[in-house]
């Protein structure tokens, strides 16, 4: 059939291209008359009638394709019949399933009897996808953009790589058998890891594929006429799957296969077994191989065995801490790659050049190297949908992305376009007029000066946050002014020792320092020291560039002198973990909050030095300075806790002992810069205290259900998932009044049949079971690791204190309080409420406390039993004499006497004021004494502004590591008011 010029439109073609449209149709039209004249010889539909049905449409998208693409152009010259098949299956608009594309291949390799058949028949499978996948991405039907293509190419290279492998074990079987079971006695087969684009599922319309091979046990083939050594198997097989795949023969290639990213690359074998390999990345793993490894994802073999091999390794790849270092060795890549670009004229390059593909990857790669150990949403192998996770994590602003995330597709886009031409493998932007016009036709430019145009504003928006991420800090300083260099210039001289002791000195002073001889001596014990002699190369470099900026830093600071020997103790403590050195160093805001911390608080200096991964937390100052509230401590904890597996208990334990001390800091730092009342500061810390009650209850009550089964409920039915289980506190806890450091006063409490037993396959009474369950909290709220503990546990306010049981029902709890306790014992109860558990549970004990609480008392002898008592404590804990400090807490007029005071007023008031019974807390019992008139308001204030006044001395000497007393001149008033009110409640013949 002839088919005549004016068969395609040429309506949306530039006219530049109308002459390389007509010689593409001259071309297909002539193989098409060919090919007719065979098909009508031998009785076959004439591919020409295909070609005369297709749709208005089709012939437009037609048009299109032959004036863009020579690839396609030469597929449809050699395959004219393939473009009616491919509309009629639909393929030109969508892509085919990953099911049917197997079973299209398995359909092509079924007749193939020999290596040189199953490579011709799956040459012909790539090629029909690929001008399929050429067609969309010119035509761009709805659906496809450039995420579908990557897509696209990527199952198309997994169908081609699992086809190819399956064909080649069976064909081998007869001669080599198969590999040995593995120890649990599943089958191996060879794992192939798809690294880069492939392993991101993002490949470009031309990409080679980046692939490692592995194998999970050593052993012997069985069953074939020879044995051989899995590592010679494999090897071969190996072999085999490169040749099905890389050669180019006369029906073409199916992808370019590189092994280059394997252990020792090129040098290295080809295979590996899971052992080596994961020796290899333990003992030997490069920076590079982790970026590498970010994106690997076992694409054909045993998929399961693969994620098995990348679970065993990612402790490579993604750091528990922040590992800031990875910026710097990306800086050093993009470095290297620059100088490649400008040896070898690449500026037109959009991988490499600047603004391009690569600075994008970058990015990203970055926070996934730096926090993906911590932060495991981004432990993904797409750019895209780490991406698109870094907003959610706070780690970039929203509208950064929203940029990056259209200018990293327009890159992909055009280089898509750019290898649609000849499907070569190349970024470089064409010379060739023609080709030029190609491009912007393809990618909907009106012509190339406009397509330019917009590659530069992308270029330069990339580049922009590409530079906000990757940049030098010191750069930065040095851009501020040329003070500041020259001082990073002084400090870092100072630093390597080379002005003499009188020069340095004088700089030393000239900067600020009270004892500059003493600094200058802290500084050389730092640099002489054995540690940081025997650090090696990398440590000692991020030492030496974090040294100038970590000085300067220092002098900038209120007191200079304190800010260095609070911080030095610091970097010695993580001269072995180099990556906080990295941190720093790339973070000059977070080093000047440290200095701000540090020089405020020795306190906080100490936590930092003992928890360095408290670090990370300088990096978000927004939320540094402003501690959550309950329910986002609640969320964020549960998230945290949400990425570790549920058995790994360790891990929990870790994290929430991170979390605790990372709270606790932000609760700090919002103490020093004064933007936190006091009581809110120790709201906070219960808080924290609080959540964490609740995580631990559920560790704890999960673990003794997994061993032990569900108690007996009194009901006689079995108890739920959630702990039928109470967690009271006392003292500090319970009267919401934490402080830094601050023990928790438990007492445990449950509600279940004491003569049950659980309905687990390990049965216990319910007594031995709640008895665990106690001991476990305790254990794991005070078991020491690398990252400390949670809190020191006080459990002698339970009944009989330590020789009681370590916890009671609820009714046996009830009958000690009426019968048995001890006046102290209800005071106690003043300060106690529920903070984790059962809330049922929680409404039997406050029914308890209030039976407890309002009981009508003899008030003269409830007035000896406490002043009795705190004369004893007086005796033990008070000063033994100073004329110019007390004992914030124990002396007369201290804290004390105030908790005392409201214990016994609530003792002695409530069955006739019962509101005294609502509040736990001094400050909140002391408002209700004003409100029901036992309490003048001047006396109520008098006495709230003297123990809030004692609690922030309290805290600040916590803070600055001082003794927790207060100046007697200073304290003259609050102690007279307290010390009245004493004597008017407690002992009145006294005044």
């Amino acid at each position: 059939m002839q088919l005549s010029q004016d068969f395609l439109p040429r309506d949306d073609i530039p006219t530049a291209l109308v002459g390389a449209l007509d010689a593409a149709w001259e071309r297909l039209a002539s193989r098409l008359e060919q090919a007719d004249n065979v098909a009508e010889m031998s009785g076959n539909e004439p591919p020409g009638e295909l070609y005369q049905a297709l749709e208005p449409h089709r012939r437009v998208e037609l048009a299109r394709v032959l004036a863009i693409s020579e690839f396609a152009c030469e597929t449809l010259c050699r395959h004219p019949q393939w473009l009616g098949c491919l509309d009629s299956s639909g393929e030109l608009d969508r892509a085919l399933t990953p099911e049917a594309l197997r079973q299209l291949l398995d359909e092509g390799l079924e007749a193939a009897e020999d290596e040189a058949a199953m490579q011709a028949a799956i040459r012909r499978f790539r090629a029909a996808r690929m001008l399929a996948i050429v067609w969309r991405d010119i035509n761009r039907p709805e659906g496809v953009d450039a995420w579908a293509t990557g897509a696209a190419v990527s199952r198309l290279a997994e169908v081609c790589l699992e086809g190819a492998l399956g064909w080649l074990e069976r064909f081998v079987e007869a001669r080599w058998g198969r590999p040995a079971p593995r120890e649990d006695g599943s089958e191996q087969r060879l794992v192939v890891l798809g690294m880069g684009k492939l392993g991101a599922g993002e490949l470009n319309l031309s990409s080679d594929i980046d692939l490692i091979f592995a194998y999970p046990e050593k052993g012997e083939t069985q069953g074939g006429r020879k044995s051989l050594d899995h590592v010679e198997y494999f090897t071969k097989l190996g072999q085999k799957l490169i040749s099905a795949l890389d050669p180019v023969t006369a029906d073409g290639f199916v992808f370019r296969v590189d092994m280059r990213l394997r252990p020792l690359g090129d040098g290295g074998p080809l295979v590996g077994s899971f052992s080596s390999l994961a020796g290899y990345y333990q003992d030997q793993g490069r920076e590079w191989e982790r970026y590498a490894m970010l994106k690997a994802r076992p694409v054909a073999g045993d998929i399961d065995a693969g994620y098995e091999l990348l679970s065993s390794i990612r402790p490579f790849v993604y750091r528990k801490y922040l590992d800031f270092g990875a910026i710097e060795s990306l800086r050093e890549l993009k470095a290297m790659i620059n100088r490649e670009v400008r040896r070898k004229g690449m500026q037109g390059n959009i991988k490499l050049g600047p603004g391009g593909i690569r600075e994008v990857e970058f990015i990203v790669q970055a926070f996934q190297l730096i926090r993906g150990g911590r932060d495991t949403e981004l432990q993904v192998t797409s750019l895209k949908t780490a991406m698109q996770r870094l907003p959610e994590l706070g780690l970039l602003p929203q509208e950064v992305i929203d940029e990056l995330l259209p200018d990293y597709a327009f890159l992909r886009d055009l280089e898509h376009a750019i290898q649609a031409l000849e499907d070569r493998q190349t970024q470089a932007l064409p010379d060739d007029d023609l080709d030029r016009e190609r491009v912007a036709l393809a990618m909907g430019a009106q012509g190339w000066p406009a397509l330019m145009a917009r590659l530069d504003e992308v270029r330069g928006r990339v580049r922009k946050h590409f530079d906000a991420v990757i940049s030098d800090p010191e750069d930065e300083v040095e851009e501020d002014g040329v003070d500041e260099g020259a001082s990073l210039d002084t400090w870092r001289q100072l630093w390597r020792g080379e002005p003499d002791d009188d020069e340095a000195q004088a700089t030393l002073q000239d900067a600020g320092f009270d004892d500059a001889a003493t600094a200058l001596k802290r500084i050389k014990g730092l640099a002489g020291s054995r540690q940081v002699q025997a650090m090696q190369r990398v440590g000692y470099e991020r030492l030496d560039a974090l040294m100038p900026l970590l000085l300067d830093a220092v002098a900038e600071s209120e007191a200079p002198d304190a800010a260095l020997e609070r911080v030095l103790p610091l970097i010695e403590a993580v001269l072995r973990r180099t990556a906080y050195l990295a941190l720093l160093r790339e973070n000059p805001d977070a080093l000047g909050h440290l200095m701000k911390l540090c020089g405020a608080s020795p306190w906080i200096a100490e936590q930092i030095a003992r928890y360095p991964i408290l670090l990370d937390e300088l990096l978000t100052p927004d939320t540094l300075y402003t501690p959550a509230d309950k329910e986002r401590l609640a969320d964020e904890l549960r998230q945290t806790l949400a990425r570790i597996p549920e058995d790994d208990e360790e891990a929990q334990l870790e994290a929430l002992r991170v979390f605790k001390h990372a709270q606790v800091l932000h609760v700090a730092a919002s103490d020093i810069a004064g933007t936190r009342h006091l009581m809110k500061v120790s709201d906070y810390l219960t808080y924290i205290a609080e959540v964490i009650l609740d995580a631990v209850l559920a560790m704890a009550w999960k673990t003794l259900t997994r061993k032990h089964g569900y108690p007996l409920g009194k009901d006689g039915e079995r108890a739920g998932k959630a702990p039928e289980f109470l967690i009271v506190g006392y003292g500090k806890l319970g009267g919401i009044e934490l402080g830094y450091g601050s023990d928790l006063d438990l007492v445990f409490l449950h509600d279940c049949a004491s003569q049950g037993e659980t309905d687990g396959k390990r049965v216990i009474d319910n007594t031995v079971f709640f008895t665990r369950l106690g001991q476990r909290i305790i254990h794991l709220l005070s078991a020491v690791t690398p990252a400390g503990s949670l809190y020191e546990v006080d459990m002698r306010l339970r009944p009989s204190g330590n020789s009681g049981l370590l916890v009671s029902p609820l009714k046996a709890f009830a009958e000690y309080q009426r019968e048995q306790a001890w006046t102290w014992e209800h005071q106690a109860l003043v300060r106690s409420r529920v903070v984790a558990g059962d809330a049922t549970l929680a409404e039997g004990f406050e029914e308890v406390r209030r039976e407890i609480l309002g009981r009508e008392r003899d008030r003269e002898a409830l007035r000896e039993e406490v002043v009795k008592m705190r004369h004893k404590m007086r005796d033990h804990l008070g000063s033994k004499g100073s004329d110019d400090t007390f004992d914030l807490k124990h002396d007369p007029g201290g804290m004390v006497d105030i908790e005392f005071l409201c214990q016994y007023a609530v003792l002695a008031l409530s069955h006739q004021t019962p509101e005294l019974m609502r509040f736990s807390d001094n400050m909140r019992i002391l408002e209700t004494l004003e409100e029901t008139d036992h309490l003048e308001a001047g006396e109520a204030q008098a006495l709230r502004d003297g123990y809030l006044a004692a609690r922030s001395a309290n805290h600040r000497a916590a803070l600055t590591r001082e003794s927790a007393r207060g100046d007697v001149e200073a304290f003259k008033d609050h102690r007279r008011a307290i010390i009245e009110a004493w004597k008017a409640w407690l002992e009145p013949e006294q005044g």
